[in-house]
């Protein structure tokens, strides 16, 4: 299992670990704490090239977020500043989930400690995100000839609208999103498979939602490769989650979710979305777990 990071972030980091940016850093360094994969299987993802991104969104889309000539609303929107750094690590965000993909459809499990932007559109960032990487991921293993049929499993809180949207007419590639009904983004785009949960939700209505929904997605889509967003906001600690699933439940979310995958023959590729607990000791926590059950699962190249 090959584990990819990236170290370019927004902005300096405050030394207080309630940052929510901070979880990058400190999910690498419990990853490397706790000697989950050898040393050298956890790398530095790539960054994605101008040919990778504008598979996936419109080339002046790219051109102006690269130039910095992005207009104030469409800042606002993504809700970084722009920067250089913010053009790299949006990059290296894209170009490690491309990584995951590979190492996946290589060994059946490809893991990055990033990514999951899922708000970001063709032509449009949002929700602190910049570029798409599993759609920038999707569209580079098509390219590359390693598969041509991919499903996307968002269990990240917040529905992935831009996701659905840059796939929309395509038919190659399934979305299937469980999210908050009432939650961000307000004005949702339909994806080939949603499952809306009512605020508060726990954890048998949500894994009563899951198992159905994921085990239609997976028929539905006929698939050779999955990207799994696993989310860390539908923890009931979460302030942007408004769900109230345990960090047990969110671990029998991951187990499902993987040996259904693997039953199935699927590779999946990892990547840990959002997570915004009032303590980021949880969110590294329910990352972690994630990262942990994947590693103790007997996916492989022979398996696959």
């Amino acid at each position: 299992m090959k584990i990819y990071y990236h170290d370019h972030f927004v902005l300096p980091l405050p030394d207080d670990h309630r940052f929510p940016m901070s979880k990058y850093a400190l999910l690498r360094e419990r990853v490397i704490r706790e000697e989950l994969v050898p040393p050298g299987n956890l790398l530095i993802g790539p960054a994605a090239s101008d040919e990778e991104l504008t598979r996936a969104h419109h080339p002046d889309y790219v051109q102006r977020v690269k130039e910095g000539l992005l207009s104030r609303q469409e800042i606002r929107q993504i809700g970084f500043p722009w920067s250089p750094g913010l053009v790299e690590r949006s990059r290296r965000s894209a170009g490690s989930t491309i990584a995951a993909c590979r190492a996946a459809l290589d060994s059946g499990l490809g893991i990055n400690l990033a990514g999951g932007t899922h708000h970001a559109g063709p032509d449009y960032g949002q929700g602190f995100c910049v570029f798409n990487d599993s759609a920038v991921a999707a569209r580079a293993m098509q390219a590359e000839g390693r598969v041509q049929r991919i499903v996307i499993l968002d269990c990240d809180v917040h529905q992935g609208n831009g996701t659905a949207e840059i796939f929309a007419a395509d038919p190659s590639v399934f979305t299937f999103s469980i999210h908050g009904a009432k939650n961000f983004p307000f004005r949702k785009k339909p994806g080939d498979l949603d499952v809306p949960l009512d605020d508060d939700a726990d954890d048998p209505i949500y894994m009563d939602a899951l198992e159905a929904g994921v085990s239609q997605a997976l028929e539905r889509a006929n698939a050779e490769l999955a990207i799994y967003l696993a989310g860390a906001d539908p923890y009931a600690g979460d302030r942007l989650g408004r769900l109230a699933v345990t960090k047990r439940g969110l671990a029998e979310r991951d187990r499902f979710v993987l040996e259904t995958c693997r039953a199935a023959g699927l590779p999946v590729a990892i990547v840990m979305a959002g997570g915004y607990g009032e303590h980021i000791e949880d969110t590294v926590d329910i990352h972690f777990q994630t990262i942990s059950i994947a590693a103790r699962m007997s996916f492989s190249s022979s398996a696959i």
